[in-house]
């Protein structure tokens, strides 16, 4: 198949209440700041490459991955030579091909999503098709941008061997044999018993010695942990309970992490949770109280901004838009935001 190319108010009271601002009706594309551009009209779940020439992202969710050229505006499909492909997340390998996760075809929402949910690799070279890389794995992964190596959580709902509450967290290497990938040494690091946290993984950082994991917690809330792969010890770096926060995308001094964070909620109304979030950016100190907000488009009533990432050079970072009504990582349009 030919890929296809395309250019592109205030109440008073007796008594002392918190004022709550308003959300604005309108579209926030038509609102940007001068740091924000549109990259595309369609897709979710951008990831960059490397050398941060290109961004890998979803048609849709349980559909085909695209790459687009930042220089050219050419956009080529990856997997469109895979019929029924029903994929989830791609993301850049340090060697500049691919992992896909999803599962092998769709069946329905919750059980592709969760119990089919898996690892594929796909190399760079034109017309490669994915390769299953035998492993089942919980949302999405960490891959290192600077060494073949990626990290994945695992839940009952991919091995039955597991209690009910449980997650573990792994890391592995990519090893390459006959022209075939395979994932070699694998690692439990982390293992959580209890639904006060149910494991995603997330960012390497500090010359992967550390990674970034969100803890799902119970009543749709989370945090944002740190965990050393030396020394194995976990720390809550958000600090934040009773609020969502769900780190994406690591800063390259590993000083920082981005945060699909609710904080906004105490202004602006609204329920906390994945709903309704946009882009904080966190410290990394352990203390809680670092948080920058970065996107606004939670202002405005039906929408949401989620799932960036970082540039490796630290200048520009890659989301989405959304609307807090849909399931978590379906988005409708990318964007970049150029830091200044």
């Amino acid at each position: 198949m030919i890929p296809k190319v395309y250019k592109f108010p205030i109440a008073l009271s007796l008594i002392a209440l918190p004022c709550l601002a308003q959300r604005r009706t309108g579209q926030p594309l038509e609102h940007l700041p001068p740091q924000i551009e549109i990259l595309t009209h369609f897709g979710e779940r951008a990831d960059i490459s490397p050398d941060n020439k290109r961004v890998a992202f979803m048609d849709k969710s349980f559909g085909d991955a695209f790459v687009i050229d930042l220089k050219t505006g050419i956009i080529r499909c990856l997997t469109c030579n895979v019929p029924g492909a029903a994929f989830l997340r791609v993301m850049h390998l340090s060697s500049g091909d691919y992992i896909l996760i999803g599962p092998k075809s769709f069946s329905d929402i919750h059980t592709s999503r969760s119990r089919d949910n898996q690892l594929w690799f796909l190399s760079k070279k034109p017309g490669s098709k994915p390769q299953a890389l035998d492993q089942k794995m919980s949302e999405g992964a960490a891959i290192s941008k600077t060494a073949l190596k990626i990290s994945y959580a695992v839940t009952a709902a991919q091995d039955s061997t597991l209690a009910p509450a449980t997650s573990r967290l792994f890391i592995a290497n990519m090893k390459f044999e006959n022209g075939r990938a395979r994932l070699a040494d694998k690692k439990m690091v982390y293992e959580s018993r209890t639904k006060a946290c149910t494991i995603e993984a997330q960012d390497f950082y500090d010359d992967n010695r550390k990674m970034t994991f969100t803890c799902y917690e119970p009543k749709g809330l989370a945090s944002v942990m740190s965990i050393d792969l030396d020394s194995g010890k976990v720390e809550n770096m958000s600090k934040a309970p009773g609020t969502y926060n769900e780190c994406e995308g690591i800063y390259p001094d590993g000083l920082y992490t981005n945060v699909e964070a609710d904080r906004q909620v105490e202004q602006l109304g609204g329920k906390h949770g994945s709903g309704n979030i946009d882009i904080w950016k966190l410290r990394l100190d352990g203390t809680g109280k670092d948080f920058k907000r970065l996107t606004r488009f939670n202002d405005y009533e039906g929408f949401k901004a989620s799932n960036p990432v970082v540039s490796t050079d630290g200048r520009f970072m890659a989301f989405q838009v959304a609307h807090p009504q849909d399931e978590a990582g379906v988005g409708y349009g990318i964007l970049l935001y150029r830091f200044r």
